[in-house]
């Protein structure tokens, strides 16, 4: 399967131009990480000359191996930089967003997974960038409550947790997660009052049953925003695609989630988690500050 030519419909076109240019520089004046660069995503050029990235903390080294994930995997030696949050939000300041969406690495290596500095970054951006809603796109914290309740007690606006396949796919994709103690973080934050979000890939296996049977596990956990997108093999050493989904097909996805009870679906073949995130909060009524 992994020899088959990609269809047209995943073609994107080339990052570059001013803008581009512009955040690209500034992210490096600032020291900062994303997730656009380390998992090679495929919107950097769209997203980036929309002034617009998703910002990675605590490093680019991830204490663990998913087998769709590009993002280099190793010992991070159990350090944080503390003056991270602060140049962040300074950077959120300064490309004057109104939507900033922050994920980082898993990092078991930590006591608290990193939930002390995701707290920390959503503060800092509340100070610097008051008219900027906040989504945290967070790790499972290895099922620490009082890890993700600090993160919830900082009010961001949208707390986002990829389920990333469906169940069946998870000891071979994701040997180090447990499906039910993430569903369970989308429940929790749901309680809390944020508005929950996930996101699934398709084309490593899973039959469109399982994808349904999710959708109904979804709305039972009253998720908010549902994002849906093809997996594409970043490298020769992460899982072959074993299949492509064509357009009609994101796009019956998005009809079924949305007519089963989920409030927004965002699906196509380019969609990851945070493309077009500002927009996904106008979906619900509750447009970005």
């Amino acid at each position: 399967m992994n020899n088959r030519r990609r269809p047209e419909w995943l073609k994107v076109r080339l990052a570059g131009g001013r803008t581009y240019s512009d955040v690209r520089r500034l992210v490096n004046k600032e020291k900062l990480h994303t997730v656009c660069q380390s998992a090679r995503c495929p919107n950097i050029g769209d997203c980036w000359s929309r002034r617009t990235a998703t910002f990675m903390i605590m490093g680019d080294i991830c204490t663990r191996n998913c087998r769709f994930c590009a993002v280099q995997s190793g010992h991070p030696a159990g350090v944080v930089d503390w003056e991270e949050p602060e140049r962040l939000a300074q950077a959120v300041r300064q490309l004057n967003l109104r939507h900033a969406v922050v994920t980082s690495v898993t990092r078991d290596d930590l006591p608290d997974g990193g939930a002390g500095i995701f707290a920390e970054t959503i503060r800092k951006i509340r100070q610097y960038a008051p008219g900027c809603s906040v989504e945290v796109l967070i790790p499972d914290f290895k099922g620490d409550e009082d890890a993700l309740n600090k993160v919830l007690e900082a009010e961001p606006d949208i707390l986002n947790h990829n389920l990333e396949v469906v169940p069946r796919l998870y000891s071979g994709v994701r040997s180090k997660a447990n499906f039910q103690r993430s569903l369970g973080i989308l429940e929790t934050a749901k309680r809390a009052g944020r508005i929950s979000k996930t996101g699934i890939m398709v084309g490593l296996g899973e039959s469109r049953d399982e994808i349904i049977d999710l959708f109904a596990r979804l709305v039972q956990v009253g998720l908010d925003i549902l994002t849906i997108g093809q997996y594409l093999q970043p490298t020769p050493t992460q899982l072959p695609v074993e299949k492509y989904y064509h357009p009609d097909e994101f796009r019956e996805l998005k009809e079924t989630g949305e007519a089963m009870g989920i409030q927004h679906v965002q699906s196509g073949p380019l969609v990851r988690s945070s493309y077009h995130a500002d927009q996904q909060m106008e979906k619900l009524g509750q447009p970005a500050s």
